[in-house]
């Protein structure tokens, strides 16, 4: 992969000196992401946001205070789509490149169905981000799957974390239940309660979120229990100004010839002012009720053409469920209305023709809607103004500051077709008022929304958080690390002992002398929610081989064979914000949930004994701890066992820690548990195996999550040999 940039490389201003320039890590993950001839309105997930992050990343490139901008996705080769997106790296330019990183199916999968392969993204990252010279300086997530793979990122790293949402879930949640669907389709088909989770999750853990607009912060966030504005920036996007600008006298808006002749045969009287609306086909874009309002409005339909520019198709029949509702609903509606000949549904059009459909609509004195139910801010508000042509806009959401400063229209109710006709209406008929929108937008989006202004202002906010060092060298494997690694172990066997490891004495015995007998070529290791000494009576009691490595307290403490060396650089990385006496606090008011014995307790754990009938719900205790602003990793196991130990402490962040010193990869590890504290060891690259037990259903979630996770049929030691031949593990 090519080297960061060189100072030499950066533009003008003169750049600042190498050991003060950051190297930034931005990650979006789903979607169509290539930069050139972006597929905008391809499909729901190939919109708006894709564009942010490949602008963003170019104007950071820009700025001299940069050295390199990774913007990485996932890697997609799927002959539906194109050849581009399955390209490992894409310059695109200097000192900014696209990298992709495989992650489940090689092939292209919409949104919500990726968020069983974000463990293995993260891990595959994790893995180029060590391969690299150099480490980022901070880590920037977009959208709600990306800021689960930054959350857990930033743990392993220590790295900052930045999150901007796009959108998010729980609006999104409000919003489709005021549509009229149940909660088992909004769950079937967008997952909704992950994705909240995760967003909850990134919320508690990110040092800066960066919002696009006041109403974002104070509408939408405000729903999370981890609202804190305190570390919440309003920072609007730009707009590409050079592609973006008014119609003039040399402007060859013939270009868009194949557009302009799809115009010319749907509508009666294509000379006539143009109603541009311009999204992906989704039901949250609201454009029904745009037909409708113009069905209903003969003077409107006087004035003004409707064209409807959503996305590309060839056979309806052919686009996938959303999508397909969408047209189909548009096309009901035109018939209903009769207005065959005054709307326009154009099945074609290319990136390089956006702007030239803007000014041909301003050069029709016409006007741009965006209709949808809400907008988490609205960058096609600010290519319309940049192109001379006023709006009507949804009053939900970002639109809301937009039109403020820009004050180039209207803003309406998207539910009220009435108000939306009138107000369209308004614009077109009133000569001056459209010269008055045109020339507002044009001049104070310029002012507002450039990019070199939005990467300026990210700047001086991400500098404030990173302590930017001379050098940032990937740390290398301790001497211990290598002196075991050397002794060519290359793989290795972790395991939970309680109804894991143990409760078949004869399979333990005959996974015991398999252990044994591999132990040149293995390294063995136990991961537990048990102390040290705990653990150490179990192993003489049972005759269990001695690990090489004990994981204890949950994945908070890390020890080595033979003399169990605590590994005080895990202690030192897991401390950052924990406080435990604030949680003892806060714990000891809860009814149904009491403190174990002194025994059980750790300088990173706090333990407790958890009564389901009269405690609050594990969920309703994670919101109470995010609510005052505290970041652990709480567990239940053994639906009696609730745990508390630091965000970046759990068994299976601890077995990366500790392999990554070996040097083993995570797919030649065997990691079996049998209770939800063993989740995170099974998720991700790990050869991941349940024993079964009647604990089990504590890791349903990770049914089917991936191909790594195998269910076995039988309990305890037996299970994990029966998994040891599954993965042909003695043969890997």
């Amino acid at each position: 992969m090519p080297a960061p940039a060189s100072a030499a490389s950066a533009p003008a201003p003169v750049p600042a000196p190498a050991e003060q320039r950051l190297h930034l890590l931005l990650i979006s993950v789903h979607g169509l992401i290539r930069g050139h001839d972006l597929e905008l309105g391809r499909d729901a997930d190939t919109g708006g946001q894709t564009k942010y992050v490949v602008e963003l990343t170019k104007a950071l490139a820009r700025q001299p205070h940069v050295a390199q901008v990774d913007l990485v996705t996932r890697r997609v080769c799927d002959a539906a789509v194109s050849d581009d997106y399955a390209q490992p790296v894409e310059p695109l330019g200097p000192g900014a490149r696209i990298v992709r990183i495989d992650a489940g199916p090689a092939e292209y999968l919409r949104k919500e169905e990726l968020w069983d392969h974000l463990d293995s993204f993260a891990d595959n990252l994790f893995g180029w981000i060590q391969d690299q010279p150099s480490r980022p300086h901070l880590l920037h997530s977009h959208y709600a799957d990306a800021g689960y793979v930054g959350v857990r990122l930033s743990h392993r790293t220590g790295l900052p974390l930045l999150h901007t949402g796009h959108s998010l879930g729980r609006d999104k949640y409000r919003r489709l239940i005021s549509m009229g669907l149940s909660l088992d389709d909004i769950e079937t088909r967008y997952r909704i309660s992950r994705r909240i989770q995760a967003e909850e999750e990134v919320l508690s853990s990110a040092a800066l979120v960066i919002t696009s607009t006041r109403n974002e912060i104070e509408d939408q966030y405000e729903l999370y229990d981890c609202y804190t504005p305190a570390k919440m920036a309003v920072i609007p996007p730009g707009t590409d100004l050079e592609n973006f600008h008014p119609p003039g006298g040399d402007d060859p808006l013939d270009c868009a010839a194949l557009f302009q002749a799809s115009l010319k045969a749907a509508l009666q009287e294509p000379q006539k002012p143009m109603i541009l609306a311009l999204s992906r086909p989704d039901l949250r874009k609201n454009l029904i009720t745009l037909v409708e309002a113009y069905g209903e409005s003969p003077s409107l339909q006087q004035l003004a053409n409707l064209v409807i520019v959503a996305g590309n198709r060839d056979d309806i029949r052919d686009l996938d469920e959303g999508p397909q509702a969408v047209f189909t609903e548009l096309l009901l509606a035109i018939d209903s209305y009769d207005l065959v000949g005054r709307v326009a549904l154009p099945k074609h059009h290319s990136a390089a023709d956006v702007p030239l459909i803007y000014r041909l609509a301003a050069a029709s004195r016409g006007v741009f809607i965006n209709p949808a139910l809400t907008e988490p801010f609205g960058l096609t508000l600010l290519e319309a103004a940049a192109s001379g042509l006023p709006v009507v806009a949804t009053e939900n959401g970002g639109p809301v500051d937009i039109l403020a400063n820009c004050r180039h229209g209207l803003l309406v109710d998207p539910l009220d077709r009435r108000a939306m006709a009138q107000a369209l209406e308004a614009i077109l008929a009133d000569p001056q008022q459209w010269e008055r929108y045109a020339r507002q937008g044009a001049r104070l989006v310029a002012r507002h929304y450039s990019w070199d202004a939005h990467a300026e202002a990210y700047l001086a906010r991400a500098r404030a958080l990173v302590a930017v060092k001379p050098s940032q060298e990937v740390p290398q494997p301790t001497p211990q690390a290598e002196q075991r690694g050397s002794r060519g172990r290359t793989k290795a066997l972790f395991t939970a002992i309680d109804n894991t490891l143990l409760g078949d004495r004869e399979g333990l015995e005959l996974l015991s002398a398999l252990i044994n007998e591999r132990s040149k070529e293995w390294l063995f290791g136990i991961a537990t929610g048990r102390r040290l000494d705990s653990v150490l009576a179990i192993i003489r009691e049972y005759g269990i081989p001695v690990p090489d490595i004990l994981i204890t307290s949950l994945g908070s403490e890390i020890y080595y064979a033979p003399n169990w060396l605590p590994d005080l650089a895990w202690a030192r990385h897991i401390n950052h914000l924990w406080t435990p006496q604030v949680l003892r606090t806060l714990m000891q008011e809860l009814p149904g949930v009491n403190a174990q014995s002194r025994r059980e307790q750790s300088a990173f754990k706090l333990s407790y004994h958890y009564d389901a009938a009269l405690a609050p719900s594990v969920d309703q205790i994670r919101a109470l701890l995010r609510h005052h602003d505290l970041s652990v990793n709480l567990t239940l196991s053994f639906g009696q066992f609730l745990d508390l130990v630091p965000a970046r402490a759990s068994k299976g962040q601890a077995l990366r820690f500790a392999a990554e010193r070996w040097r083993i990869p995570l797919d030649r590890i065997l990691a079996t548990g049998g209770s939800g504290g063993d989740e995170d060891m099974l998720r991700g690259n790990t050869l991941g195996v349940v024993v079964a037990n009647r604990h089990q259903e504590e890791l349903s979630s990770v049914l089917g999550a991936t191909e790594h996770v195998y269910m076995a049929s039988q309990s305890h030691a037996r299970g994990i040999l029966e998994a040891i031949a599954h993965y042909d593990f003695l043969e890997l």
